[in-house]
């Protein structure tokens, strides 16, 4: 979805994932011409002999909501841009909400998804899911799918109970943007940065996601030098060793250290908000801007909500209104209405576009 100012640029990134080890692309029509560039450049290289061993993995997406129809039509559209006879899977853009899931599992998206096996276009089909966790179970638990892309990364391990049950019972999971939305750390603090040597922090995010089992990380490349730390781990577990995870406990505790007794734990305990108000996410991303000074992500994220639909959230600290119905459910007695007026105010900025709206 990155590799986008050029053909050549989409081929020169798929040069180095397969130098790399790399075997499974996932993209999307979403993602402007992102298949057909790579449409381009997989002819490219299979001119050039050039795939990895077993042939190329391939993901692509459609969003929910469509007619069963309508669905057909664009599967065999992004078979002809890609230029193959069938996708490893065909995954739903984005399931997101509770009717997407009926669209998905009873509606008219079932009917497509049945279609696609059966017409033998794609091996398997999953879905992707920026939601609840609540609705990922749900998803989850239809038994529909055989693989899920999930937002699991180093800084917020919320959906990991749901991969470890989902791996238990055989089904994919791919990390979704842990170098970008798992906290920008192709360009780390300084904070981090000290924390973590020897080591890089996208390289702990990498490996401790693989040492919790996850199936694929999805690296987002832009440009070849982007795919530097896969190729660098490539190798069997595994992924972390005693060194790495001295490193990982220094992270913590440094975080630990600077936010000291403001540092909001993640248990949930706050919820539901009488406002709506999603106060874990919110202090999660002070915890990252205090802990670790990742100021730059936390903002991009905070100016985010409310401007991503189904996306991401859509209230920010502003929307507390300092009724009081979280503090004494909060096991570590914080001031949880200060914090998020510390939130507002530390974050707070003119909002920036979405790379994809």
């Amino acid at each position: 979805m990155r590799a986008l100012a050029s053909p050549a640029q989409m081929e020169a990134v798929l040069r180095a994932a397969c130098a790399a080890g790399i075997n499974h692309l996932e993209t999307a029509p979403a993602y402007g011409p992102a298949e057909a560039f790579l449409g381009r450049a997989l002819a490219a290289l299979k001119r050039d002999g050039l795939e990895p061993e077993g042939g190329w993995r391939i993901t692509s997406k459609l969003l929910p909501g469509c007619t069963a129809a309508s669905g057909r039509q664009q599967l065999r559209a992004i078979l002809e841009r890609l230029g193959v006879a069938r996708l490893t899977t065909l995954a739903v853009h984005g399931l997101n909400r509770p009717e997407h899931l009926v669209w998905a599992s009873e509606g008219p998206g079932a009917e497509l998804l049945a279609w696609a096996l059966a017409e033998g276009l794609v091996d398997q089909v999953g879905f992707s899911s920026h939601g609840s966790n609540a609705l990922i179970e749900a998803a989850l638990a239809t038994g529909r799918f055989t693989v899920c892309s999930l937002h699991l990364h180093l800084f917020d391990q919320s959906r990991l109970p749901l991969a470890r049950a989902a791996l238990a019972e055989g089904i994919g999971v791919l990390a979704i943007s842990p170098a970008d939305k798992g906290g920008r750390l192709y360009d780390p603090s300084p904070e981090l940065l000290a924390a973590c040597a020897p080591f890089h922090p996208l390289e702990l995010a990498y490996r401790f996601l693989l040492d919790q089992g996850i199936s694929t990380l999805s690296v987002g490349a832009e440009q070849p030098g982007d795919l530097a730390w896969a190729a660098a781990i490539d190798g069997p577990p595994p992924w972390l060793s005693a060194a790495h995870g001295a490193a990982l406990a220094r992270l913590v505790a440094s975080g630990d250290l600077r936010l000291g007794s403001e540092r909001c734990g993640q248990c949930r305990a706050c919820l539901p908000c009488p406002n709506g108000v999603p106060i874990p996410e919110l202090l999660r991303l002070r915890n990252l801007a205090v802990g670790h000074g990742m100021t730059v992500f936390a903002a991009e994220r905070y100016n985010l909500i409310g401007r991503a639909g189904h996306w991401w959230e859509e209230l920010n600290a502003a929307a507390c209104g300092r009724c009081g119905a979280c503090l004494p459910r909060c096991p570590l007695q914080l001031p949880i209405p200060d914090l998020l007026a510390d939130t507002h105010r530390r974050l707070a900025a003119a909002p920036r576009r979405r790379l994809w709206g």
